[in-house]
């Protein structure tokens, strides 16, 4: 900005004043840039398996370890920053992020600083981990471990799992049975489970893990030529927009199935129908990618749909797990 001054004395007020202009329209630009690139409400899917154990055991003992939750929360998302970093790092290399200018890597122009950033999250997440265990069971750590494995898996090298297509089932375990146990046996306030409760962990984490694995599913939509261009087969490019587009329906449907079936067997109460309130969501990003799945520009956003819809379902559930203690004993 100051090496602008000296250039500003043979101009006009009117010239002086576009130039301001286009410096604060940079500066706008530059900051939704970076808004982008940290895509915040992205870390709903981070903390969603500890709210959604947090509201089981509320139904279920009534209490919670506050502290272990707190801690869980913020270990979570430091991971997940590890996780995202490290994709634009990974993306960086293979080009799919060529045209990418919200990239983290593009906006600083510095992939050690970004690295370095990366992996400080990652330990420190993991150090906070480490101290939950010691205070529940050392097994909570090594499940996270995996977790941050499938997550390299996804995009690292040499694996790159996510440009083969299993970039969601990868998502689906991580973010279900995996997080969902650790959750559970850090927030136990009677350390309850002397083994991995993983029947527990299933039921209670596969629809919200199936909502989280939308969000991965619905990104690639406006990126199916990048992906393409690289070599990344995405379901998106696997399946097409269209034919993508017609199975959307039947994803939402399985989450609702996941979530609606435990009640009709007796096993979750009725109050976690409360559920259904993301429905309208749900409906929204369906017609939303069915009407225009072909039209990059008007589906850029789609995956804010998914977190949305993500988010409801998974605060709702929680909420109807914690409130069946009022009516249920």
């Amino acid at each position: 900005m100051l090496e602008l001054l000296p250039s500003l004395k043979g101009y006009t007020k009117k010239q002086t004043g576009r130039i301001s202009l286009s410096v604060k329209s940079s500066t706008t630009e530059r900051k939704h840039l970076w808004q982008a690139a940290i895509k915040w409400p992205l870390y709903s899917v981070a903390i969603m398996p500890v709210i959604v154990s947090a509201g089981w055991e509320l139904g279920n003992s009534g209490n919670i370890r506050v502290g272990q939750f707190i801690g869980f929360l913020i270990a979570s998302i430091l991971i997940l920053l590890w996780e995202n970093l490290t994709n634009d790092l990974f993306d960086d290399e293979t080009g799919v992020d060529k045209y990418k200018f919200h990239s983290v890597v593009a906006l600083t122009g510095s992939k050690s600083t970004v690295s370095r950033v990366a992996y400080f999250s990652l330990l420190l997440g993991l150090f906070i981990i480490f101290i939950l265990a010691l205070k529940s069971k050392i097994t909570v750590l090594f499940l996270v471990i995996i977790c941050c494995f499938l997550g390299y898996l996804y995009q690292g090298p040499p694996f790159r799992l996510g440009y083969k297509g299993l970039g969601e089932p990868l998502c689906w375990i991580a973010f279900g049975p995996l997080a969902t146990a650790a959750a559970l046996i850090v927030i136990s306030p009677k350390s309850n489970f002397d083994i991995i409760p993983w029947g527990t962990a299933l039921i209670v984490g596969a629809g919200p893990a199936m909502a989280t694995t939308l969000v991965l599913f619905c990104s690639h939509f406006h990126q199916i030529n990048q992906d393409a261009a690289v070599g990344k087969k995405s379901p998106l490019v696997i399946l097409g927009t269209h034919r993508a587009a017609e199975f959307l329906p039947w994803f939402v449907g399985l989450i609702f199935l996941l979530e609606l079936l435990p009640v009709l067997l007796g096993i979750w109460p009725i109050t976690t129908l409360i559920c259904l309130i993301s429905l309208p969501s749900g409906l929204d990003l369906i017609k939303l990618i069915k009407r225009h799945h072909n039209q990059p520009e008007r589906i850029k956003n789609s995956k804010f749909l998914a977190l949305r819809f993500q988010t409801i379902n998974g605060l709702c559930l929680s909420i109807g797990f914690a409130i069946s203690s009022f009516f249920y004993n």
